[in-house]
């Protein structure tokens, strides 16, 4: 069948609902995810598939469609429906009669869009690495032959196992009575959110909590921080002890101290990761490499063997299984965690967050205070066509200023001022720079000069 071209990113399959995606590609998708299971032998015998989906308008006929194209090709179909991505790869990885799974989502992208995660039983994502070029090919050059019928698929109600699952990591008795603000984006944090609370001593105040796949609001994204502008006034306004937001499907995190003032997304894993630790001393734990320098110095101070890894979570998922460590950072906002199954789980990283307040009974900014010791420039993007030639200009530059050289991805190099990372897009002519100093002036000097080198000078 035709399709659209760049629909297939690294890690997803995302689109135009009007134009890109349609009920027929669905169907193919669902065919195709079976003959790939069965191609690598990864469906055995009594094992099923799972699929779900977010709030998006289209997500229930692709969901069908999609259902139908695996049922079609002579598997069993589990339907967990509405389902942040947290609470689907626990429905792929906690259950041995499921092979993995597909969810319907385009994330935090605009209401225009959709999309699909694929996951296999072990809680990985397929990506451009692990198949999901293979799978691109089966939709494009098999003959699934589209039927449009409705049919019924069981369900399965996966979230008290999950609420089991992560209240055995943080106990409720660890956390003492306060008050935050939770910002759900419209997106699907309704699903696992309140029921987190129900059982805990917080007084909890939602902002856009109804799902909304028009995203009425703000964008999803807590990553950027002008989409945080409600909960910084609200968690003032309501003197709350912090503010938490989540993107569209749930699997990325924001943090607002109680000063209104949006927390660094480095240093949100950097908490997260003290509070794993606390749990899993000296264990292994890893951090992307353009994240703040300040997270391998302070987990190591405690004990953890650290080490940086790539960009992208199929990577980190897949190097956090391999070394059996307990945590990765990613600068993202995703945080993975070993006790459920090296992926995502906001959930989880909310009870951390109040666990430590608990305990330490500081308020968020002074527990952050402490870890504000470096600039972070943000990540820079450039539009450059010779991309290759720009990697070779920028290491023959500083090769030999700088103390230790990776390239691990893309170009990473200390410094004895600090670091910078240097990455090429995968689907785009752009060129990523990211970097970090000790002071500002250093920060601002050396923007200006890798974005000299960078652009040709």
């Amino acid at each position: 069948m035709q399709i659209a071209k760049n629909i297939f990113k690294a890690y997803d399959i995302r689109g135009l609902s009007a134009t890109e995606l349609s009920v027929e590609l669905a169907y193919s998708l669902g065919r195709a995810f079976v003959v790939f299971l069965r191609n690598h032998d990864l469906l055995k015998s009594g094992q099923a598939v799972v699929v779900g989906r977010d709030m998006r308008g289209t997500s229930p006929e692709l969901q069908q469609a999609l259902m139908r194209g695996a049922s079609d090709e002579g598997v069993d179909v589990v339907d967990v429906g509405l389902v942040s991505t947290p609470l689907f790869n626990f429905a792929c990885a906690n259950y041995p009669e499921h092979a993995g799974g597909v969810m319907v989502t385009a994330s935090h992208n605009p209401a225009q869009y959709n999309g699909f995660k694929l996951t296999l039983g072990d809680g990985l994502p397929i990506g451009e690495s692990s198949g999901m070029g293979e799978i691109k090919e089966l939709v494009a050059n098999s003959n699934f032959d589209y039927k449009e019928e409705e049919k019924t698929f069981p369900q399965k109600e996966v979230l008290g196992d999950y609420l089991k699952k992560i209240f055995s990591i943080v106990s409720p008795d660890s956390i003492r009575p306060m008050k935050i603000v939770i910002d759900a984006g419209n997106g699907m944090a309704k699903v696992t959110i309140p029921e987190v609370f129900k059982n805990l001593p917080v007084e909890v105040e939602y902002l856009y909590l109804e799902p909304d796949g028009n995203f009425p609001n703000h964008e999803a994204n807590p990553l950027k921080v002008e989409t945080l502008a409600d909960l910084q006034k609200e968690v003032v306004a309501t003197g709350a002890n912090f503010g938490f937001a989540l993107d569209g499907d749930a699997d990325r995190i924001g943090l607002v101290d109680e000063k209104g003032q949006v927390v660094d997304a480095s240093f949100v894993g950097a908490l997260v990761g003290l509070e794993v630790l606390r749990t899993h001393p000296r264990s292994h734990m890893l951090y992307d490499v353009r994240s703040s320098m300040i997270i391998p110095e302070v987990w190591q101070a405690q004990g953890a063997t650290v080490d940086m890894c790539k960009v992208g979570h199929a990577n980190i998922k897949k190097s956090l299984k391999e070394i059996k460590g307990a945590f990765a950072s990613e600068l993202s906002l995703h945080l993975y965690f070993h006790d459920m199954y090296d992926v995502e789980s906001t959930d989880l990283s909310l009870l951390y967050v109040l666990q430590m307040l608990s305990r330490e009974n500081k308020p968020l900014s002074e527990l952050v205070a402490p870890l504000q010791k470096y600039f972070h420039s943000g990540e820079i993007n450039f539009e450059i066509e010779d991309k290759a030639e720009v990697m070779i200009r920028v290491e023959e530059k500083y090769k030999d200023q700088a103390q230790e050289i990776s390239h691990l991805d893309g170009l990473w190099m200390k410094f004895d001022w600090g670091w910078a990372s240097v990455r090429l897009s995968n689907t785009e002519p752009v060129v990523r720079l990211n970097l970090e100093a000790v002071d500002v002036q250093t920060m601002q000097e050396k923007i200006k000069e890798f974005s000299y080198i960078i652009q040709g000078g």
